[in-house]
């Protein structure tokens, strides 16, 4: 699937618009980065110099003007570096398959870059890119050696993170039917996964069973290190060793998503190992199912976004007391954050190109509110250490979590992870079947 290049042009366009007149927005997409002597990983470009380029490949700089007008300064068209390394689009491809005005090898940068900025008023990049920021520093002190020459440095600076990450936020139709596309890969995986299980088996035999149906669907890679994490593993929110033996009576815990097209989906389920759930397992399995649910009643246009998460922590808060793991009043747990014993983390974050997607939370101090084509995860859960003897033995070492993605919409939320068990009868039908 992918994006179509008029729609990174209409991006550049609505970028721009924002600006003042005479601003230059510069970004890069990063170098390749080496795994260990002369071996590189695969090449993932910047998920913000994707979002405004299409562009897929390393050691390359937009420059965007005017009402849009890119720039592409890219790897030449090499043939001997090609035989060794693959494919370029070179400065041809640039201007005939991503929509730039102009293209240049990359030995030209900091002429094209100098002669762009020259009459600037204003240079935009984003200030967290080091490498880019000493370069512009040098490009700007270039210009302002050469003022008695009529040349005119830029005076402003601006922070390109806050503008793109606006427009990252809000998802148009190609964005989500690709997401879509990955989520739905994913479902695929975590399915496979549950029908897979067996005590006896290494946490990374199962991680397996997900990696095939990623590759196997076109998914390339995970879009972060896939989580599987058996027993009271679980318990450790980034577990990504992977490497221990499922025990029969486990609960397993896999948090994975397939990464499409840059974008990310993001999915956990907790399962037991052997097919069954023990009463206590099922017994908090169902209060993190409940929590579920309720904030997902939240997920509305208007809504603000801390109320799924509020909503979560009641339910979650109100079945800890009833089950005996916390004791006192509910209002005043909450108050108190007494719940974060068991349950640390938000109930769920942005998606998109990241996995945990950009994007303010909050506008001039409050909540924002969940608009239409925002794309985010809902992910309640409980912990209980192994080692806490403040509970009943029973609970000691199980962790759990459902998490699903979901699409603001003006009718109500859509779960982009559609078709995947969350019900403690459906996860167990479906583990049955392989049995």
């Amino acid at each position: 699937m992918k994006i179509d290049t008029q729609t990174y042009q209409a991006r550049r366009e609505r970028l721009m618009q924002s600006l003042p007149a005479n601003s230059v927005v510069i970004i890069r997409t990063g170098e390749m980065a080496t795994r260990n002597n002369d071996c590189e990983y695969e090449f993932r470009p910047h998920s913000s110099f994707f979002y405004l380029t299409g562009f897929p490949e390393p050691s390359a700089y937009a420059i965007i003007r005017g009402k849009g007008e890119m720039t592409l300064i890219t790897l030449p068209k090499d043939p001997e570096r090609e035989q060794w390394d693959g494919f370029r689009f070179g400065t041809e491809g640039a201007i005939n398959q991503f929509g730039a005005k102009e293209a240049a090898p990359l030995e030209e940068l900091e002429n094209i870059a100098i002669a762009a900025l020259d009459g600037a008023e204003q240079i935009v990049y984003l200030f967290n890119d080091d490498a880019l920021r000493e370069k512009i520093a040098g490009w700007r002190d270039s210009i302002a050696a050469r003022v008695r020459m009529g040349a005119v440095a830029p005076t402003t600076f601006t922070d390109l993170l806050p503008l793109v990450s606006e427009m990252r936020l809000r998802k148009d139709a190609e964005e989500i039917a690709i997401m879509e596309a990955a989520a739905q890969i994913t479902v695929a995986a975590h399915k496979q996964a549950m029908r897979s299980v067996r005590p006896g088996m290494n946490e990374y035999q199962l991680e397996a069973e997900l990696n095939y149906i990623f590759m196997k669907s076109g998914a390339r890679q995970p879009a972060y290190n896939n989580i599987v994490a058996s027993g009271s593993n679980a318990c450790v929110l980034h577990y990504i060793k992977n490497d221990e033996v499922i025990e029969d009576g486990d609960l397993v815990l896999i948090d994975a998503g397939a990464e499409l097209g840059c974008y990310a989906a993001d999915i956990t389920r907790t399962f037991p190992a052997n097919g069954k759930f023990s009463k206590p397992q099922a017994a908090l399995y169902q209060l993190v199912l409940d929590a579920y649910h309720a904030g997902m009643k939240e997920l509305n246009v208007g809504t603000p976004y801390e109320a799924c998460h509020n909503a979560a922590v009641r339910t979650l808060t109100e079945g800890l007391v009833a089950h005996g793991l916390l004791t006192g009043d509910v209002d005043q747990l909450i108050e108190s954050k007494a719940y974060r014993a068991f349950y640390m983390h938000n109930t769920g974050h942005w998606l998109g190109l990241d996995v945990h997607d950009c994007g303010a939370y909050k506008v001039n101090g409050e909540s924002r509110l969940l608009e239409e084509g925002m794309v985010l995860t809902i992910e309640p859960g409980l912990y209980v250490s192994a080692d806490d003897e403040s509970v009943d033995a029973k609970w000691r070492g199980i962790g759990i979590r459902i998490e699903d993605d979901v699409l603001i919409r003006a009718d109500g939320p859509y779960v982009l992870t559609h078709g995947l068990p969350k019900e403690v009868v459906e996860i167990e039908a479906l583990m049955a079947e392989s049995r």
